[in-house]
């Protein structure tokens, strides 16, 4: 595995990564992995942007819609299937491009995932009560007094993780974030990792011009196809726990997009706080010249 490089493209959503992945593959003549863990699953395509048919003819992709909601997949399975599927095309490329909107799924194939003790399952079944019961308020609330490293880490508007951040709490006694940061796993390629980035604004009006681009294509009709399953993990993301509030009543329409535009906003700011603490990444405009990144590339050692 001597001078292989995994290529790892990150940014906050709807900054421009597929389109900088699509041409590096080209440029490298390499193959893309996706690290989105909301596009992995096949009933889930227009509210996770999905690229189009266009864009995944122009380069080979693993890992998009492989999976259905209704399958049990987890990071830590992720990580085995990605690192068996690098070995594989590292047999004959030089260089594969790891790309996607999900910091923890990156890092684990980047680095390993951090180790978290074994939980009596009753504390999560709880824990799902209490947020039925009570909503999601209240968990958030708790999570803020017991770990705020955490809370202000992570997308605290998604029960699942939420849940599971209180499960380590309340099962071990020590707060989710003790169990991060530990030494990291070796793996025998590099890892070259390039960063987008936009002033705030822009980036914000690009998230609301996504929303709106998802809503012409039918995200309503997806949505309203999926609502039978609103428990399932998978489900509990933006642009569909909005839209299911909607079908219940709860919102307008109007008032559920602007939710949905207005949670990815908040997910995009998360995304850019867990990123700008990687000092390994080559960070680049969203309007830089690809020759540019392709070039920084070619340089590397």
């Amino acid at each position: 595995m001597k001078n292989k490089y995994l290529i790892s493209i990150s940014g906050p959503t709807a900054i421009g990564k597929t389109a900088l992945s699509i041409v590096l593959a080209n440029a490298f003549d390499c193959e893309i992995i996706s690290c989105d863990s909301r596009q992995f699953f096949k009933e889930m395509k227009i509210g996770t942007a999905v690229p189009e048919p266009e864009e995944l003819a122009q380069a080979k992709h693993h890992f998009i819609q492989h999976i259905s909601i209704f399958d049990a997949y987890s990071v830590g399975k992720f990580e085995m299937d990605a690192l068996a599927k690098l070995n594989e095309l590292f047999q004959t490329k030089d260089y594969v491009i790891m790309v996607g909107g999900s910091g923890l799924y990156e890092r684990a194939v980047i680095a390993g995932l951090d180790y978290f003790p074994d939980v009596d399952k009753t504390v999560r079944e709880t824990l799902n009560k209490e947020l039925e019961i009570q909503g999601i308020e209240v968990l958030q609330k708790e999570l803020r007094d017991v770990d705020i490293e955490t809370y202000n880490k992570m997308d605290i508007a998604n029960p699942h993780r939420l849940v599971r951040a209180l499960e380590i709490y309340r099962g071990t006694g020590q707060t989710y974030s003790s169990f991060l940061n530990k030494p990291k796993a070796k793996r025998p390629f590099k890892t070259i990792k390039i960063g987008l980035e936009a002033d705030r604004p822009l980036l914000y009006e690009r998230i609301n011009k996504r929303v709106d681009i998802m809503m012409d294509k039918g995200l309503l009709e997806e949505a309203k196809a999926l609502y039978p399953h609103k428990a399932i993990n998978a489900l509990q993301t933006v642009g569909y726990r909005e839209l299911f509030s909607y079908f219940e009543g709860d919102f307008t329409l109007d008032f559920a997009i602007s939710e949905i535009k207005k949670n990815s906003r908040r997910f995009a700011k998360r995304q850019g706080t867990w990123y700008r603490k990687d000092e390994s990444i080559k960070r680049f405009d969203f309007k830089a010249d690809y020759k540019e990144i392709v070039a920084y590339v070619r340089n590397i050692d």
